[in-house]
C-alpha cells in the first residue's frame, strides 16, 4: 500500500531535505525513523526539496510498504523515533496513481522578514532581517512582473538541475504586521514549480527595491536579462518556509496544519 505523510521541520540544524552522506538531513532523519518503527527500511519521495535552513510546514511524502498500521500509528510511531525539531503532523493511504511530486499542480512558500534596527533573537534563524525600511508599495508593484509565465534564469542557482527554467508564478501576496518601530513582513509566494534559490534570489531583489536601491521596474529588467549576474545576491534562508503542495481535491489530502496558525 501506499501511504502519504504531511511533515512539519526547522530546517536549522540540518544540510537541507535530500539524503546526504553525512546523514544530517531531514529525509535522513524521517528514513532511519520511519525504519525503527516499521523494522524494515523505508524509502520515501517527497512534495520538494529544501535548502539547508529552510524550513516546511507541511513537507508531503510518499512511500510502500506492506507493513499494516493504523493510521495514526503512523503518525505516533514514526515521531516516537524523530528529532525533536521534525514532526509528522498527518498519515493517509493514498492510491498508488499518487506522487508527492508528480501529483501537486502547484506549491507555495513564505517568506517572514524582520523589518528593526536590531537583529532577532528569540526568532533568530526563523526569519530573515533588514534593518533599513521597507517600501511595501514598491515592492507589490514590483511583484507584478513576475506573475505568469516567465523564463526564470535571472533566478535560477548555478547547481539548479531543473529541466527547464520556464515556470509560472501564480500569486506573490507581500503583507506587513507593524510593531513599534519595527514589523514583521511576510511574503507568500504559489508557483507551479520553483527552481534551486528562486525564492531567495527574487527576494533579494524584493528587499533591494523595498529599501530604495532600484526602481519597481527594474525587476523586468532583472528577468528578461536572463542571466544570474543581473539580479540580488541570495538572500537569507533563515525566513522561508515550505508550506506545502496543492492537490486536486479528489485527493483528500489536508491543505494545512496546526503551524500555519503559528507563523506571522
Amino acid at each position: 500500500m501506499r501511504i502519504a505523510l504531511g511533515i512539519s521541520y526547522s530546517g536549522s540544524a540540518y544540510e537541507g531535505w535530500q539524503s546526504q552522506l553525512s546523514g544530517n538531513t531531514v529525509q535522513d532523519k524521517l528514513e532511519l525513523a520511519l525504519a525503527k518503527f516499521a523494522a524494515r527500511p523505508v524509502r520515501v519521495n517527497c512534495a520538494g526539496r529544501t535548502d539547508a535552513g529552510v524550513h516546511a510546514l507541511m513537507q508531503v511524502v510518499h512511500f510502500d510498504t506492506d507493513l499494516h498500521r493504523e493510521t495514526q500509528s503512523w503518525v505516533r510511531g514514526t515521531n516516537a523515533f524523530l528529532p525533536r525539531d521534525i514532526a509528522v503532523q498527518w498519515a493517509q493511504p493514498v492510491p498508488d496513481s499518487f506522487h508527492a511530486r508528480g501529483s501537486a499542480v502547484s506549491r507555495r512558500y513564505a517568506y517572514v522578514l524582520l523589518e528593526s534596527p536590531v537583529r532577532p533573537s528569540v526568532e533568530a534563524g526563523r526569519v530573515g532581517w533588514v534593518y533599513r525600511p521597507l517600501d511595501g508599495p514598491a515592492m507589490r508593484h514590483a511583484a507584478q512582473h513576475l506573475i505568469g509565465e516567465h523564463d526564470f534564469s535571472s533566478f535560477r542557482a548555478a547547481q539548479c538541475q531543473a529541466r527547464s527554467p520556464v515556470k509560472t508564478f501564480q500569486r506573490i501576496e507581500i503583507s506587513q504586521r507593524a510593531g513599534n518601530h519595527s514589523g514583521y513582513w511576510r511574503f507568500e509566494f504559489e508557483a507551479n514549480a520553483f527552481l534551486h534559490h528562486m525564492i531567495r534570489n527574487v527576494m533579494g531583489c524584493l528587499v533591494a527595491i523595498g529599501q530604495g536601491d532600484h526602481p519597481a521596474d527594474w525587476l523586468a529588467q532583472v528577468l528578461a536579462a536572463r542571466r544570474r549576474d543581473a539580479a540580488a545576491p541570495t538572500f537569507s534562508p533563515d525566513g522561508l518556509y515550505f508550506l506545502g503542495p496543492v492537490y486536486e481535491d479528489h485527493h483528500g489530502l489536508p491543505a494545512r496544519t496546526p503551524t500555519y496558525d503559528w507563523l506571522p
